[in-house]
């Protein structure tokens, strides 16, 4: 299957000091990629890094067999990317901040096509930003990924801040988008989801990678997510 990102020997620094080091792997194209870990364990970090936020200090990102492991702002502009709900405008409403990024609301709902109505966007559209909730914020951040209508997403902790109803629906949409070509990377804590919708990933500790996660390793942990979970946790532990 053809690649849509090759990272090699990546490092990524925060304040001098390696938080990602020596990373290397690789994302089919049209396909879920779950990044789990503990806390500080570099997830964030690495994705910031992907999407252009951050530098890399050394290795190489190929990005559909174009390397860009020095270039952030065509890093920043191949990939959809949800900012923090908190850094969010207060005095812009929702609709604003969404065209901002994807243009008139009929090219936004375009773009984010099944994502639209699982985020239950329609009736946000006219909140102040500085009115909304956690989960609402979260809504329109993970919009405003989609909103630009790229092929590769990065979603950082996406299912934070929502009710159950919302995770449903946003897990079966995004399902659906990666069903349709979409190349979705994202940061997970919840094993259940990795399980249940990843089609591979890996795990973090210490900014290094503690295992590779192929198609055929969550495929049974969906067949079995208890044992998955045990195991999962027992090497997060160490």
């Amino acid at each position: 299957m053809t690649a849509a990102l090759r990272l090699s020997g990546v490092t990524v620094e925060r304040g001098g000091q390696p938080v990602v080091e020596a990373l290397d792997l690789s994302v089919p194209q049209g396909s879920w990629f779950g990044v789990i870990g503990a806390n500080g364990s570099g997830k964030t970090s690495l994705l910031r890094a992907l999407a252009g936020r951050l530098p890399f200090a050394g290795g190489s990102c190929r990005i559909e067999d174009q390397e860009l492991a020095a270039d952030r702002a065509a890093r920043a502009a191949r990939f959809g990317f949800a900012p923090p709900g908190d850094t969010l405008p207060d005095a812009l409403r929702v609709r604003d901040v969404l065209e901002c990024v994807g243009g008139t609301m009929e090219e936004v709902r375009a773009r984010t096509g099944s994502v639209y109505a699982a985020l239950g966007l329609g009736a946000l559209l006219d909140c102040w930003i500085g009115d909304c909730s956690a989960g609402m914020r979260q809504r329109v951040a993970i919009a405003a990924a989609f909103a630009g209508g790229h092929r590769l997403v990065i979603l950082d902790e996406p299912f934070n801040w929502l009710d159950p109803v919302a995770v449903f629906d946003l897990r079966r949409a995004l399902r659906q988008q990666v069903e349709d070509g979409l190349t979705l990377i994202t940061a997970l804590h919840d094993l259940g989801t990795l399980a249940a919708a990843c089609d591979t990933g890996l795990m973090l500790a210490g900014g290094k990678i503690a295992m590779t996660l192929s198609h055929d390793m969550l495929r049974a942990a969906g067949a079995d997510p208890h044992a998955f979970e045990q195991r999962m946790i027992e090497i997060l532990r160490s």
